[in-house]
């Protein structure tokens, strides 16, 4: 722990949101572009699946946490930087691999919209087919 630089930077994905995550030594804020994490995300639930990965290595209070997440919703965002923030814990602390692999914050979540095919009202769906 002792090796760690004053800054430790990763990203997150998921769906189509992008989350690039700073990670600093300090007493536990959160901040997304630049709004205090309970400004930005309103929903309960969103908070804790930001928090996730800090509360499953016990590190909440020992890093302020700095993050711009763009593209896709809320909770494509908020999953996103879950995934970041596991992904700067790791790199500082490579211990710390066995309890976010197991609450499954490393893993990618890869589900995406399929694009819309021509000819289709949708990916998949047709349009309604008249007989007379």
């Amino acid at each position: 722990m002792d090796h760690v630089s004053d800054l430790i930077q990763s990203t997150g994905r998921r769906k189509r949101a992008v989350a690039r995550v700073k990670l600093t030594l300090g007493q536990g804020v959160i901040t997304v572009n630049g709004k205090a994490l309970d400004e930005y995300f309103s929903r309960p639930q969103l908070l804790q699946i930001v928090r996730q990965p800090l509360e499953a290595t016990h590190s909440g209070s020992r890093f302020d946490v700095t993050i711009k997440a763009e593209g896709g919703g809320v909770t494509g965002q908020a999953g996103a930087i879950r995934h970041g923030i596991a992904r700067a814990l790791l790199a500082i602390d490579e211990s710390l691999k066995e309890p976010l692999r197991r609450n499954g914050f490393l893993t990618r979540d890869p589900r995406e919209k399929e694009s819309k095919k021509y000819g289709r009202k949708r990916a998949r769906k047709r349009f309604q087919y008249s007989k007379r």
